[in-house]
């Protein structure tokens, strides 16, 4: 066992007997499969083409551009070699264009030093990476989660993760940030963890007692 599947393992536990509504989304879910993807490039601009925009529709403009790159491998050297216009009729907007093409250049020319991040705690690396264009904290955020692995990232930003906890809670409204982040206590020190049960609970088919 991985020391990653050793750190879910407890995680699941501690949610089970924290919280009420972890204890049945385990039981019904299984085991936590939030898996992480290292090359932190690839997370970011993935992150970035999901910003407002559907699932589906972020997987499709994300296939489109991997087909265009040599060996459908989203390098920053081969997005910069790409340039806007060939992103453009993969399906991004100029706006997020020219995000991922600000990344690539922020990474290529040094600025943003990806790999020394794994090293950072949360707060810089999320300090470090909303310099750069385009990425907000709910970006560095799923970078910290699904990139770096961080066990106690609560997204609390994230409309899955409020909508989670307003359905948990039978609350009226959508929780803001105080409310998330009170609601969400029980979940600490693995917030990250509870997120992908949030994000699961959201799920058609799981909604529908098909897991």
């Amino acid at each position: 066992m991985t020391e990653t599947q050793k750190m879910l393992a407890r995680a699941d536990r501690h949610l089970s007997a924290s919280c009420p509504h972890m204890n049945d989304l385990v039981r019904r879910v299984g085991p936590c499969g939030l898996q992480t993807q290292p090359d932190g490039f690839q997370m970011l601009v993935r992150s970035i083409t999901a910003q407002q925009i559907s699932g589906a529709a972020a997987r499709s403009i994300g296939r489109r551009l991997r087909n265009r790159l040599p060996s459908a491998e989203v390098t920053p050297e081969a997005v910069r070699s790409l340039g806007g216009a060939a992103m453009r009729s993969c399906g991004y907007s100029a706006r997020k264009a020219s995000y991922i093409l600000g990344l690539t250049d922020a990474v290529l020319d040094g600025g943003l030093d990806l790999a020394a991040m794994r090293h950072l705690p949360d707060k810089e690396v999320i300090a470090r990476l909303t310099v750069v264009r385009g990425i907000g904290v709910w970006t560095a955020k799923m970078f910290l989660i699904f990139s770096l692995g961080r066990p106690d990232v609560l997204p609390h930003e994230d409309l899955g993760v409020r909508q989670a906890l307003r359905n948990f809670h039978g609350l009226s409204e959508l929780p803001g940030r105080p409310e998330s982040i009170r609601l969400a206590r029980p979940w600490r020190p693995y917030a990250s963890v509870a997120s992908w049960y949030c994000w699961r609970s959201l799920d058609p088919q799981f909604a529908a007692g098909d897991q």
